[in-house]
C-alpha cells in the first residue's frame, strides 16, 4: 500500500517541480529554435528566455509570474492501494496545492467566477481539477501541469462545429485562422505548444486539446499516420505565418501540434483547440507499489507519446 504521507509529499514535489524546472523537450525545442531561426531578434528573444528557464531551475523560483490553473492528471494502475482511496488522494492534493502557494511555487489566482472572493489557496470550487487514467499495474502516476491564463482565457481555448462534409481541409482552415486571431490579438504567448481535439462531444473534444497540449512531449507525432500527418501539415502552416517569438516575427511559430481523436456523431465533427505557453510548464512522478517514488521527465499520458 502506498502510504499517504508518500503520495502527499510526492504531489508538492511534482507541483514544485512543474512550476520552477523545465522538462528536457521544452528545453531542446528552445535549443533547436535557436539553432534554427533566422530571425536575430527572435533568435534573442529565444536566448534570453531559455537563459532564464535555467536559471528559474537553478534558483527553484518559478519560471513564470503565471503559476496558472492547478490540474492533475492520476494514472493509476488497477491494483494500486493508496491509503485513503481517492478522496485521501484529492484531500492530498488540495493540501499540496495550498502549501505550494503558501510557499511561493504558485500564486493565488484562483478566484469565484462571479464574486471575486479569493481565498488565497488556489483551492475552491472544482479547483484543483484531476483527470483520472486507469491502466493495468499496482503503481501509481501524477502528473501536474501549470496551465497559465495567457493561453488559456483569450483567444488559445476554442471549438466549433465543423460539418461533416467539409472535412479535413475544413478543420485545419479553422484552427490556423484561431492561430492568426489569436496571435495577432495578442491573446497567447507563441510559440505554442498546440493541443487539437478532433471528435467526441464538446467537453470530450476539449479534454483531448487540453491533454495533448499539456501532456504530449514535444517532437512525438500520433501513432496514427493519418493524424501525425495532420499535425505535420498544421506545424508547417502555423510555422510559416512568421509570428516568432511573442510575435516578433520569425520561423518559429509554433513548438508542437499535437492531435488527439475521438469518434464523432454523423451529423458533424467537434473540433477544439488547446495552446500551452512556450514556457510548457508540467512535471510528473511515479511511485510504485513498494513505495518506492521515481521522478519522470515525461507523463507517459498517451502511452508512450
Amino acid at each position: 500500500m502506498i502510504r499517504r504521507t508518500v503520495y502527499k509529499q510526492v504531489l508538492y514535489d511534482t507541483i514544485k517541480r512543474a512550476t520552477t524546472t523545465m522538462s528536457k523537450d521544452v528545453i531542446a525545442a528552445f535549443e533547436n529554435a535557436i539553432a534554427s531561426e533566422s530571425s536575430p531578434v527572435s533568435r534573442k528573444g529565444f536566448e534570453s528566455t531559455l537563459e532564464s528557464l535555467k536559471l528559474s531551475a537553478q534558483r527553484c523560483s518559478v519560471a513564470c509570474p503565471d503559476t496558472g490553473w492547478p490540474l492533475f492528471f492520476f494514472k493509476i494502475g488497477n491494483d494500486c492501494e493508496l491509503e485513503g482511496g481517492m478522496l485521501a488522494l484529492e484531500e492530498a492534493a488540495r493540501e499540496a496545492v495550498a502549501d505550494c502557494t503558501r510557499d511561493g511555487y504558485l500564486r493565488a489566482t484562483m478566484k469565484h467566477p462571479i464574486t471575486g472572493a479569493d481565498p488565497g489557496n488556489n483551492i475552491g470550487m472544482n479547483i484543483p481539477d484531476f483527470t483520472y487514467k486507469f491502466v493495468p499495474g499496482d503503481d501509481f502516476t501524477v502528473a501536474y501541469s501549470a496551465k497559465g491564463g495567457g493561453s488559456e482565457c483569450f483567444g488559445g481555448t476554442r471549438h466549433q462545429v465543423i460539418a461533416y462534409a467539409d472535412g479535413l481541409k475544413a478543420i485545419e482552415k479553422t484552427i490556423i485562422d484561431w492561430y492568426i486571431d489569436g496571435t495577432k490579438t495578442g491573446a497567447v504567448c507563441p510559440p505554442s505548444v498546440l493541443g487539437i481535439g478532433i471528435g467526441g462531444t464538446a467537453n470530450i473534444s476539449a479534454n483531448l486539446a487540453k491533454q495533448a497540449a499539456v501532456l504530449r512531449p514535444i517532437g512525438l507525432h500520433h501513432p496514427d499516420p493519418m493524424f501525425a500527418q495532420i499535425e505535420k501539415d498544421l506545424y508547417k502552416a502555423l510555422n510559416s505565418l512568421g509570428v516568432g517569438i511573442m510575435g516578433t516575427g520569425g520561423d518559429v511559430s509554433v513548438f508542437a501540434v499535437n492531435v488527439e481523436y475521438a469518434f464523432t456523431h454523423l451529423d458533424g465533427i467537434i473540433v477544439s483547440m488547446a495552446s500551452n505557453c512556450m514556457v510548457a510548464r508540467r512535471a510528473a512522478t511515479k511511485i510504485d507499489a513498494d513505495s518506492t517514488v521515481n521522478v519522470l521527465d515525461t507523463p507517459d499520458w498517451f502511452g508512450g507519446r
